[in-house]
């Protein structure tokens, strides 16, 4: 099964409509550098987790299109500051010169946090069951913050040794998070009673810990061109992943592993899960 597309066109398109500024505003150099970022393409991963979520809970995928927006948003905030030079001072994402390259250190600060408030107002301004949005905006804000992507963050520039269970604890942080309020946020625009979400949610997390075990391979495999940005950056940095910690065929058993454990929990969501299975097979298998 391949990859679904159609999802992902869906999203970039709703994506071109967004402007954060007029053209003749002011703040337009800073609408921008962030739709830059913003509209560097890729396989929009997170928001297509979310639309798809939707499709599995039986629903059309148009009311969905502004909390994939903004999760996207987000992801691609993280994107630009995780480049930064006091972080992981890359140069090169998604093929293209990265936000502080191509705009300045200070510009690609700015572009970060914008594209992170606007996403809570995109979430805001969701029309459907007000008490169903503010638990997404919560989902979503907290798997950002100190407990979830930012907190990940931290322990990750800050840490020196880590063991297995560190690793995996850091990663369902700075990684995990995101992937799994991918999915959350659309079970709780859907009203899908909680009790019902477990085997979603496993599901999820367990994508989260795939999708780093395969992007930690290859950092160690891939090249700059397959890659969209620099090949062994983790290397570089001196950062323990599951290929340092385990050596490559360890790490590409677990993530074996891994993807059996989350077609697992997905055979037990009861609706329509090909888009969902499609995008665990494709992050099993990616080589980008």
């Amino acid at each position: 099964m391949s990859y679904p597309d159609d999802l992902r066109e869906a999203v970039d398109r709703h994506l071109e409509t967004i402007h954060f500024s007029a053209p003749d505003d002011s703040t337009a150099g800073l609408d921008e550098a962030m739709r830059y970022s913003l509209l560097a393409g890729g396989k929009r991963i997170r928001p297509v987790l979310c639309l798809a979520t939707a499709i599995s809970l039986g629903d059309q995928i148009d009311a969905y299109l502004g909390m994939a927006a903004a999760i996207e948003m987000v992801h691609t905030y993280s994107l630009v500051h995780d480049d930064l030079p006091a972080m992981d001072d890359d140069d090169l994402r998604r093929g293209q010169p990265t936000s502080h390259i191509k705009y300045g250190e200070a510009v690609a600060i700015l572009a970060g946090d914008g594209l992170f408030a606007e996403a809570v107002r995109v979430m805001a301004s969701i029309e459907t069951d007000p008490s169903r949005v503010l638990e997404a905006v919560q989902l979503v804000t907290s798997a950002t913050g100190v407990d979830g992507m930012v907190g990940g963050q931290y322990v990750d520039v800050t840490a020196v040794d880590l063991d297995a269970e560190a690793l995996r604890s850091l990663h369902n942080l700075k990684t995990g998070r995101l992937i799994r309020v991918s999915v959350e946020s659309a079970l709780a625009l859907g009203g899908l009673p909680v009790p019902e979400r477990e085997p979603h949610r496993r599901f999820a997390s367990e994508l989260g810990i795939l999708f780093q075990i395969v992007d930690d391979i290859l950092d160690v495999t891939g090249t700059d061109v397959v890659l969209g940005k620099p090949q062994g950056s983790d290397e570089r940095h001196g950062k323990v992943t599951y290929v340092s910690l385990y050596g490559l065929d360890e790490a590409r058993r677990l993530a074996s592993e891994s993807h059996q454990q989350a077609l697992a929990a997905l055979n037990e969501v009861d609706g329509d899960i090909e888009y969902l299975r499609r995008i665990a097979d494709y992050i099993y298998l990616r080589e980008q």
